[in-house]
């Protein structure tokens, strides 16, 4: 824990002694050698080792060797193929451009077939493009078949789903309001949120307030998941825990970021 004197000399850095009550704009920040400013790393800056797409199969569970029961989700990890893969060169960032489950040709239009058939792929119903770093993007080619086997058991991962749609939902669905008493005088209003705002001032409804509407089919991520074991036969990805989305949804999954 720093000292108060070093507190007090952090903050008189933002401050102009011979007038307090000032305010002093802060340094900018020195350029890095790309010509960027520096700043902390994020996890939007970080390119991820690979990221596949995946169908959701459904829960179950296992048996650890203790024969404690653990609760886990299937997905069907592939196998994913490299349709294209982007350059800094050509296209400004490093990104592979993944298929996923096969389609009849009757149902693609020609200029998508002609991608699949440059690649040598069978037209894909699914397509996503993951960013990733030139160092790996250099171990993979167009038309390469990707499995389950790039992840292994023990190993954490994030996976980003489409919630369940649940239409438009009251208060106490959504937003977990909790239900009036049923006597000292409530009637017909239960469920009702009460008040949502004072009506002299401001005098309309502030901006975020929790109320009724629609409720689900949103991007969620669930992340640092374990990877429980993996199936290379079969392309099966055993996830403890929950997954977001409902049976044969698609979601993606990609290792999670330390």
């Amino acid at each position: 824990m720093p000292s108060p004197a070093s507190r007090v000399t952090a903050w008189v850095r933002w401050v102009d002694i011979e007038n307090p009550f000032s305010y002093v704009a802060p340094p900018s920040r020195t350029p890095t050698a790309s010509g960027a400013a520096s700043r902390p790393r994020t996890s939007g800056d970080l390119a991820v080792a690979i990221e596949l797409l995946c169908r959701k199969i459904g829960m179950t569970r296992i048996f650890d060797d203790k024969g404690e029961a653990i609760p886990v989700t299937v997905l069907e990890a592939g196998p994913n193929f490299v349709i294209q893969k982007k350059t800094d060169e050509t296209d400004g960032y490093t990104a592979l451009q993944l298929g996923f489950a096969e389609r009849r040709r009757k149902g693609v239009t020609k200029p998508q077939l002609g991608r699949f058939d440059k690649a040598k792929v069978a037209p894909q119903r699914y397509l996503h493009e993951s960013r990733i770093s030139a160092e790996d993007a250099a171990g993979y080619e167009v038309g390469q078949e990707i499995k389950a086997d790039v992840f292994s058991s023990g190993q954490r991962v994030d996976v980003v789903g489409t919630s369940k749609g649940r239409g438009t939902a009251g208060v106490v669905k959504r937003h977990h309001f909790r239900i009036k008493k049923f006597t000292h005088g409530t009637h017909e209003g239960f469920r009702l949120p009460g008040s949502i705002g004072p009506g002299t001032y401001p005098g309309h409804v502030i901006k975020g307030l929790r109320m009724a509407g629609r409720m689900g089919n949103e991007q969620v991520t669930v992340r640092n998941l374990e990877v429980v074991r993996v199936d290379a036969e079969k392309n099966l990805l055993l996830v403890r825990g929950a997954v977001p989305g409902a049976n044969d949804g698609l979601v993606r999954v990609r290792p999670a970021i330390a």
